[in-house]
């Protein structure tokens, strides 16, 4: 038997009025996932528990099997563990978005322009973020470079109790109710802003504004978290696994759960992701002596911060068309039994560019049961009106595994 997440961040919408008044699952053609709808269990299921921000950090960790009040420590621990930075239990972490603000003569009058300064490349930001390093370094806080616009800074003996806002949450807005506040609210506000003087003149940010590109014009810190301490999913679940992502957080999830990890050659997180090549990594994986492959797609959930509605729709289209189409093939070819849950982490709503806390649908389609059809359509709307409704999502692994 072969266990497949086929996980579309951010995935599930609102109606959108460009859509005639569907969401992009609705306006989307993917017959592959409506043939898991019409022929698997299909319902709503809640992610994110009450009280927990709806990030991907906590609804992937319940997707996951993980119960957040459990084991979520914070996002940032789980990006760093994925670039490999060995945490010590006394360290503090913080996400480090390269972000572009406007220009204000006062830090605090400045408004949130791109939380990825256009989604800047991974060779620029490491000479920027390796910069700013250079004059914030010392035995108690280090900068280290990630991936695209997503870094990590470490305190050293430190604690939590900072107050922090999502870049991507406060898109288009005046960014000083937003700012840094708590226990090291003042320390990461002037890292802020003197990174904003530190990167101003830069040579990478000046070959960027000659190519029409959005500088990085200051560091924004949030996600706030400890070393996190999950046990082994082999362990838990008894059969071996990996997880196919081009994102840090997820990757991060992974190695923490004692899961294989796999790079894929061109994956980015975006619209343009490598989505061939993620349906062909997960297929070899199951070919190679695993029973379970997590596959994470981000570029839905980027298309809905970023307000870009084509590019939801087609992404999810690439989904069904590159991605699930090959491997319930390759299942199918290779005469394997195999379950699949189809679903998204979170909504990520086009006309709010943000995540939210609200239940989202589900399929969880075995190929050796054919039952009396659900729903029509895998949609948000149908997928509610089955009646089927799950309140912790981190049981939802146990009814993909277990039964």
């Amino acid at each position: 038997m072969k266990y497949i997440v086929m996980l579309g961040d951010g995935m599930a919408d609102y109606p959108v009025a460009q859509l005639g008044d569907q969401t992009p699952l609705e306006a989307a053609k993917k017959p592959n996932m409506d043939f898991l709808a019409q022929n698997g269990t299909v319902g709503m299921v809640k992610t994110i528990p009450e009280g927990y921000p709806p990030g991907s950090d906590t609804a992937n960790l319940s997707v996951m099997g993980y119960d957040p009040a459990i084991y979520y420590s914070g996002r940032s621990p789980l990006e760093a563990v994925s670039i490999g930075i060995e945490l010590q239990p006394s360290d503090v972490t913080f996400r480090c978005n390269l972000v572009t603000l406007s220009d204000a003569q006062n830090y605090e009058q400045a408004s949130m322009v791109d939380y990825s300064c256009d989604e800047i490349s991974t060779e620029e930001s490491t000479i920027l973020v390796n910069y700013l390093n250079d004059h914030f370094k010392n035995e108690k806080c280090n900068l280290y470079p990630g991936i695209s616009y997503r870094h990590c800074l470490v305190l050293k003996d430190a604690k939590t109790g900072s107050d922090c806002t999502p870049p991507h949450d406060i898109s288009g807005r005046p960014i000083a109710e937003y700012l840094p506040k708590g226990r090291y609210g003042d320390l990461l506000l002037d890292m802020m802003k003197r990174s904003r003087q530190l990167l101003k003149d830069h040579p990478v940010n000046k070959a960027r504004i000659e190519r029409g590109l959005h500088p990085a014009t200051s560091v924004w810190f949030w996600g706030e978290g400890v070393k996190p301490a999950l046990s082994s999913f082999e362990e838990k679940y008894g059969i071996k696994g990996g997880v196919i992502s081009a994102v840090d957080l997820i990757k991060g999830i992974a190695i923490c759960a004692g899961l294989k990890s796999v790079d894929v050659p061109g994956a980015t997180g975006n619209i343009h992701t490598n989505f061939k090549g993620k349906g062909q990594a997960a297929i070899d994986l199951l070919r190679n002596g695993y029973d379970f492959v997590y596959i994470h797609v981000e570029a839905p959930d980027e298309c809905g911060h970023r307000h870009e509605i084509e590019n939801k729709v087609r992404s999810i289209e690439k989904i069904d068309e590159e991605i699930l189409g090959p491997v319930i093939g390759a299942m199918r070819e290779d005469g394997e039994e195999f379950s699949i849950l189809l679903m998204p982490d979170h909504p990520t709503p086009l006309d709010i560019r943000t995540h939210t806390a609200e239940p989202v649908p589900f399929v969880l389609y075995r190929s050796f049961q054919h039952g009396t059809p659900f729903t029509s359509r895998y949609t948000e709307l149908l997928s509610g009106e089955t009646g089927l409704f799950v309140e912790n999502g981190y049981t939802m692994m146990d009814r993909l595994i277990k039964g």
